[in-house]
């Protein structure tokens, strides 16, 4: 039931005018006395996004520790989805570092639930979505959002890819080594050595925001783009080092998009005598989505369990049994 929307000036809560009136004086604009009174509204009413008003209170009680302020603040957050980066952009006061790290981990388990209800693989798992590079980049686009720390403003994956197709077109690139050379030699996105294991390696609306990841999240971003221009770029999935490859007047390149997006001659590497049986294997197979899927998911959960991440780290092996 919708009814009129009246805002309490105490914890700036949003409450039906009904309810106030019937309840009489349990919305006393006091900070701290009306928990049973905002119980009752959380669990009988839809909340929409927080007003400005509301918002500001919200942040102003993040480091509260009674602990049913904690819990409310909490729950009112939760209604946002984990994400409050655009209603953030437009409140007037920056948030210091303990204020963002509050935030920040109060939106952490709403992610979780959307990750979770979002996560939809077709039947067949891996197997299914090796052709199907669509469904592929909406899954990285639900991880990319759940790695988002909901507070920071940001375009969206898709959009950001988009945006870098663009500017390729508009620079007249028509091959792969174009673009090759457009990302990497340029330095749009450049290696991180040193932040090799940052679960932020496999957001990828992170990774072209900050222009830097590891050499599957630059590889991703590489093949992602080509795709938008319909360019043949593949992956290689090397052990320890993912690569792709191009192909110039019909010889395959390897391309390592870690080191600045440098070729090597396929078939010269093939003929290294450090290379195993396997690995040159590896080297000449091509794969598609659900393997490369499944080895994003194996670093990613390996980064959080690295930064301390469990309960996130458990999350995503068990949304990698379901593709398995």
């Amino acid at each position: 039931m919708h009814e009129t929307i009246a805002v309490c000036k105490g914890l700036q809560c949003i409450e039906p005018s009904s309810v106030i009136n019937a309840l009489n004086g349990y919305c006393t604009c006091q900070p701290f006395t009306p928990f049973r009174f905002l119980k009752f509204v959380m669990k009988s009413c839809s909340l929409e996004p927080p007003t400005p008003d509301e918002l500001n209170a919200l942040i102003r009680l993040l480091d509260d520790e009674t602990p049913e302020v904690r819990a409310h603040v909490t729950a009112r957050l939760a209604r946002c989805g984990g994400d409050i980066s655009e209603w953030l952009s437009t409140h007037t006061r920056t948030l210091n570092d303990t204020e963002r790290h509050l935030l920040a981990e109060m939106l952490s388990p709403p992610r979780r639930e959307t990750l979770t209800r979002e996560w939809i693989v077709p039947t067949g798992g891996a197997s299914a979505l090796q052709e199907d590079w669509e469904s592929f980049e909406s899954l990285l686009r639900i991880l990319s959002d759940f790695l988002h720390d909901g507070i920071s403003l940001r375009q969206p994956l898709s959009d950001a890819l988009d945006l870098l197709a663009e500017e390729a077109a508009e620079e007249g690139l028509t091959t792969a080594s174009e673009l090759r050379d457009f990302l990497f030699k340029e330095s749009r996105l450049t290696a991180s050595p040193s932040n090799y294991y940052d679960p932020s390696n496999s957001d990828l609306a992170w990774c072209i925001e900050a222009g830097t990841s590891n050499p599957l999240g630059l590889c991703l971003i590489f093949i992602l783009v080509g795709n938008r221009l319909n360019l043949e770029i593949e992956g290689v999935n090397f052990p320890g080092h993912f690569m792709c490859r191009i192909y110039e007047d019909g010889f395959p390149l390897i391309v390592d998009c870690f080191d600045h997006g440098r070729t090597h001659l396929q078939s010269t590497l093939l003929e290294s005598p450090e290379l195993s049986r396997l690995q040159r294997q590896l080297l000449r197979q091509s794969v598609g989505p659900g393997t490369i899927l499944l080895r994003l998911l194996n670093n990613l959960s390996e980064a959080l369990k690295k930064s301390g991440r469990s309960t996130d780290a458990e999350l995503i092996q068990e949304l990698r049994s379901t593709i398995e």
